[in-house]
């Protein structure tokens, strides 16, 4: 019997069966399943090797006999050349299954482990809010198009930089889903940077230092730059300074920086001048949210659960307020280390003030032996240099 629509509703049951299948005499593995309660359906049926497969290719009140047979007629002839229609709908149900988000969140689990607690925050955060819009598509879905089209927005809106930190993180989880066999290519390879970076080495002048201090203001982005400034320490550092990292004793005023916040993994002591201390006192005491009130916060900045966030776009907002050439937040370190060392702080001074274990003082056997940490040259220079900056404020009018 050829199917048709005609045909197949003439079928019947065999009494006490729940289902049967009737085959089409003029196109093997052609039929119709028969199901009690009354749905029809078309299906191909087909052997591979020793084992039988079966693909539905919809319901006889949905689909034409004509298009279910032409359906059948095309299925067939890629199985004789070796295709598995029914192996590939499946691996199209698991690829679909395993989502951006699934492979996202195996992903930050490995990398919480082996990452420092400040970079895993960022790698989390580029991909929780940067590639959120992936989040719910299948990973194998995602195409270079669609990650250059979201490097593009990042930078609109995040800046270059940010966009290029995103870009990076996303390659590093690509790079790891194909090591665990969950894709097949890196589709972040090819795609451009937001912009091309390069080491700089651009230092502030007397004058530009001058209008960036004038230019903060008084909320957290403006606190964050000046300590910046005097204490020539690192954003993310100052950026997550916490009320149990600071002693503001008079005369002994000191942020303790444990391992866990440098980049070295080396605890560092900085000693605050008076003016970095009165920008503390001046910083409010929050709340931690949802405590009405009962939990002081030990974040200095910020206002929601984590550290200060909102860099590129206070950046953009204190630029409108200055006119100096392109800067970054990085060019004030190392202005202070080149200001300092020209008001004839020693190397050695220097190079513990940042926290660097380079250069002769800390090298070969001096490295093994000489564990001196500077304190008092290290409060002495903080000093010099507070009143330099102070005094170029007072000196130097802001245009």
């Amino acid at each position: 019997m050829r199917l048709t629509r005609q045909s197949v509703s003439r079928l019947e049951l065999p009494p006490g069966k729940a289902e049967t299948i009737v085959f089409d005499d003029t196109l093997a593995g052609f039929g119709v399943r028969l199901r009690a309660g009354g749905k029809r359906t078309w299906i191909v049926q087909y052997r591979v090797g020793t084992k039988q497969r079966r693909v539905t290719l919809g319901t006889v009140e949905a689909v034409t006999s004509e298009e279910a047979r032409d359906h059948a007629r095309k299925l067939l002839a890629s199985i004789h050349l070796g295709a598995d229609p029914q192996a590939e709908r499946a691996a199209s149900r698991t690829c679909a299954a395993l989502t951006f988000s699934a492979v996202a969140t195996r992903y930050l689990a490995q990398a919480k482990s082996k990452l420092r607690p400040r970079s895993f925050e960022e790698v989390e955060r580029h991909i929780v809010q940067h590639w959120a819009p992936f989040r719910d598509l299948p990973i194998q879905a995602v195409t270079r198009r669609d990650i250059a089209a979201r490097i593009d927005e990042i930078s609109t809106s995040r800046g270059p930089f940010a966009a290029n930190r995103a870009r990076a993180t996303l390659s590093a989880l690509f790079t790891w889903a194909m090591r665990a066999g969950e894709v097949e290519a890196n589709p972040v390879i090819a795609t451009g940077k937001a912009v091309e970076e390069k080491s700089r080495d651009r230092v502030l002048n007397d004058r530009e230092l001058v209008a960036v201090w004038h230019g903060c203001g008084k909320d957290d982005y403006g606190r964050i730059v000046r300590l910046l400034i005097l204490t020539g320490q690192r954003r993310e550092e100052v950026g997550a300074m916490r009320w149990s990292e600071i002693d503001l004793t008079t005369g002994k005023a000191l942020w303790r920086l444990p391992a866990s916040r440098t980049k070295n993994n080396l605890p560092h002591d900085v000693p605050l001048s008076e003016a970095a201390v009165a920008i503390l006192q001046d910083a409010p005491r929050r709340e931690v949210p949802g405590t009405a009130g009962a939990e002081e916060r030990d974040l200095i900045f910020g206002e929601g659960k984590g550290a200060f966030q909102g860099w590129s776009n206070a950046k953009s907002s204190l630029d409108a307020r200055i006119r100096i050439a392109p800067w970054r937040l990085h060019d004030l370190r190392r202005t202070m280390v080149t200001g300092i060392s020209e008001l004839g702080i020693a190397p050695h001074v220097v190079e513990a003030l940042v926290n660097h274990i380079s250069g002769a003082a800390k090298s070969g056997v001096a490295g093994v032996y000489n564990r001196a940490t500077y304190a008092t040259e290290k409060r002495a220079a903080l000093n010099i240099w507070a009143e330099h900056v102070q005094k170029k404020a007072r000196e130097l009018m802001w245009d």
